[in-house]
């Protein structure tokens, strides 16, 4: 044993790795016959354990205790404690109950480089506890560097210092194969989705040959905090990078609010709108403060493009173009769906960023079609289907989708798209998409959400209303429309027959025809209408609120009156709305009064406007009063409900017009599901059932509100999803 704090000590070397052939080599390194002073009966006990999850996917994992006088070590939690362990990475070892005698005989026994394991033993107090800690890995001080290539050996001796409690640049707690930390502060709260994702960064953005990767996380499960984590760890082993943050401008709020509840240093926030810097020049001058010093810079995704794709001839233009194409070191796109069509100014001016690191978080990340997919993947990794590791893939994948030679993008994803959606041979499907994996295994990281499964659950419905009498003697008209008109008229019109004769007016105008209507028409016209305000009355008397969510303005102002004229409500007391045109400001606020206020009933959403960074887990209702053609719009918007946080069971009512074209883009929108869900949540245990809507009968549901006469006497069909 060795001397350490004038204590008696002895060193437990654990070697952890999913490799059996590591695990051997590393156990060979320990052995008597490569090194004769590490023996069993000396001074160190080497074992081959159990793959420690929650422990940051350690390969090597050094435990000591410092107590004195001890003859028998606890080694090993039991087995059952260690099966329990592995389903429950919150599980603490009570106790262990595999115990080892190990007598050292004399001092000097261990080399050098074990003795450094024996180090700050006296902050480890038990084997128990040091199983339930983050492993703290130390480097000796040393210049700090920016080409990220430092990497360790898998099973080389780390040198260890004493415990800091304070964080440095040195002293972190840190990810596999790398010196990246995780914080012990945030390596508390980190679920293990969100380990696997901040090791994808690590694998991608720290390596010899840098590139981007994309996290595709369910919305709600917690991918703020991930990077954020990841960029503090950063930014900690590399303090001249500098991270730029591109999202949507009405989610920056948020992002600063999670960086004030996670920082663990203090760290600048830049950005153009907190300080008015509405010119090139005030633009200059927070690019150059953002440059200065280790700090972080957020834009919205308008407002990077605007600057990147300035061509006018002026030297302070022509900078700010410059330091925000060059002085980056990271690039993080929230909402990163948003720049996946080709050729638009937002998805030209990202690519024209000169760092490999680029960084996709989406909580949707299939939105229409597999070529928006590749286009996003082509961001992050430039020419991916003609990358040396791809081509053997895409060449098998090829063959399988009827595609004789290199085709662009395009041709692919669309020969993709075709065989999952329309191929009868289920086979080929497979096929097809065990390929698309295998493609983007390295640089996808997908996760559905079983976070979620630990609240208390969702009912969502497809609910097809029978339109009214007059709603059907309108509904010809909508024929003569092109595709978009007619979803806006036909939108209003489902909701009550008298809005589809208002006028394309500007807001204020359409705010006063709404008034003028609301003081004279009958409810009970419009199905939708009817559906909504009887939903809403059984919801208030159970204590639950609703949140009704839109793509357009006119139906939700007009609910809106018509509940201040029905029911004698205020906006701003039992009434709120979030919409495109609502401030950073006035979005918090809305949200925390409809969250914490007794009298809040209801809020209406722009469903484009509440996504990410929305929280509404005060509401338990949710209609979706119309049929978005993009899915992932409406999964966003159910997700502000249903998340984190969210102490009752949501129920979601996706309200469809029966008999109208809104049937047909309810089918064209399944489609695209369906397509997200082969790809990235099939498995061998489903069936085709599994993708389909499956229609119920009421009585079935479960849920008292449904059940009800004044609801099911509206209801044509009802499809659980």
């Amino acid at each position: 044993m060795a001397k350490t704090h004038g204590k008696e000590c002895k060193t437990t070397l654990i070697l952890i790795s999913d490799d059996e052939d590591q695990k051997a080599a590393g156990y060979r390194q320990f052995s008597t016959e490569n090194n004769s002073e590490l023996t069993w009966d000396k001074n160190t006990l080497v074992v081959c354990a159990f793959h420690l999850q929650f422990a940051l996917n350690i390969y090597l994992y050094t435990l000591a205790t410092g107590n004195v006088k001890i003859e028998e070590r606890h080694v090993l939690p039991s087995l059952m404690e260690r099966e329990q362990w592995k389903s429950d990475p919150t599980f603490h070892f009570n106790n262990a109950t595999i115990t080892f005698p190990i007598q050292r005989k004399r001092k000097g026994e261990l080399d050098s480089a074990v003795d450094d394991f024996s180090t700050g033993l006296d902050e480890t107090e038990s084997l128990s506890e040091a199983y339930n800690k983050p492993m703290v890995t130390h480097k000796k001080p040393e210049k700090q560097r920016d080409d990220l290539k430092d990497h360790r050996d898998a099973f080389s001796l780390v040198e260890r210092t004493k415990v800091s409690r304070k964080r440095t640049n040195t002293h972190e707690a840190c990810s596999n194969d790398t010196d990246i930390a995780i914080h012990p502060r945030h390596a508390k709260e980190i679920r293990p989705h969100q380990l696997e994702g901040f090791n994808l960064l690590v694998r991608n953005l720290v390596a010899d040959k840098p590139g981007g990767c994309i996290l595709a996380h369910a919305p709600g499960s917690g991918k703020t905090f991930m990077l954020i984590s990841f960029i503090q760890g950063f930014l900690a082993r590399y303090p001249s990078a500098r991270p730029l943050v591109v999202l949507p401008k009405g989610i920056l709020g948020s992002w600063k609010g999670e960086f004030e509840r996670w920082q663990v240093e203090d760290i600048p926030l830049y950005d153009f709108y907190s300080v008015g810097a509405d010119n090139r020049a005030g633009q200059l001058e927070v690019l150059k403060s953002w440059n200065s010093k280790t700090s972080i810079l957020f834009l919205g995704y308008k407002q990077f493009t605007r600057v990147v794709s300035d061509d006018k001839a002026s030297d302070v233009v022509a900078a700010c173009r410059d330091m925000l194409l060059k002085v980056p070191t990271l690039l993080i796109l929230d909402e990163g769906h948003t720049p996946r069509t080709k050729d638009t100014e937002v998805l030209k001016s990202l690519c024209r960023v000169q760092t490999p690191r680029k960084v996709v978080l989406s909580g949707t990340l299939f939105q229409n079609h597999v070529v928006e997919v590749f286009n996003i993947l082509d961001l992050v990794r430039p020419g991916f289907l003609t990358m040396d590791s791809s081509q053997h893939t895409v060449r098998l994948m090829m063959s399988q989708v009827s595609i004789s030679s290199t085709k662009s993008i395009t041709e692919v994803s669309e020969s993709v798209e075709n065989t999952l959606l329309n191929d009868d041979n289920f086979t080929r499907k497979v096929h097809v998409i065990r390929n698309l994996r295998e493609l983007t295994k390295d640089v996808l990281h997908y996760y559905k959400g079983e976070i979620l499964d630990e609240l208390p659950g969702l009912s969502d419905f497809s609910v097809f209303l029978e339109l009214g009498p007059k709603q059907k003697d309108i509904l010809h008209k909508l024929k003569d429309y092109d595709m978009f008109k007619r979803s806006a008229v036909g939108s209003a019109l489902y909701i009550h027959p008298c809005l589809s004769e208002i006028p394309e007016v500007n807001a204020v105008d359409r705010d006063a025809a709404v008034d003028t209507l609301v003081k004279s028409i009958n409810v009970s016209d419009g199905v939708k209408a009817r559906f909504f305000l009887n939903i809403l009355s059984l919801a208030n008397s159970a204590g639950e609120k609703l949140l009704a969510f839109s793509q357009y303005m006119l139906p939700m102002k007009f609910l809106e009156k018509l509940l201040v004229k029905e029911k004698g409500w205020h906006v701003g007391k039992e009434i709120f709305m979030i919409s495109g045109e609502t401030g950073t400001k006035e979005r918090s606020l809305a949200m925390d009064r409809f969250n914490g206020s007794a009298d809040a009933k209801v809020l209406f959403g722009s469903i484009k406007a509440c996504g990410e960074g929305i929280s509404l887990v005060g509401a338990s209702r949710v209609i979706v009063l119309d049929v978005h053609l993009n899915p992932s719009v409406t999964r966003q918007a159910i997700g502000r409900a249903f998340r984190p946080g969210q102490q009752k069971k949501v129920f979601v009512y996706r309200l469809v017009a029966a008999d109208s074209p809104e049937e047909k883009t309810h089918e064209t929108a399944f489609k695209k599901e369906f397509i997200q869900k082969l790809w990235f949540e099939w498995s061998e245990s489903c069936s085709t059932q599994d993708f389909k809507l499956n229609q119920v009968n009421i009585d079935e549901t479960e849920d008292q509100l449904l059940g009800t006469n004044v609801i099911r006497q509206d209801i044509k069909a009802l499809y659980r999803r």
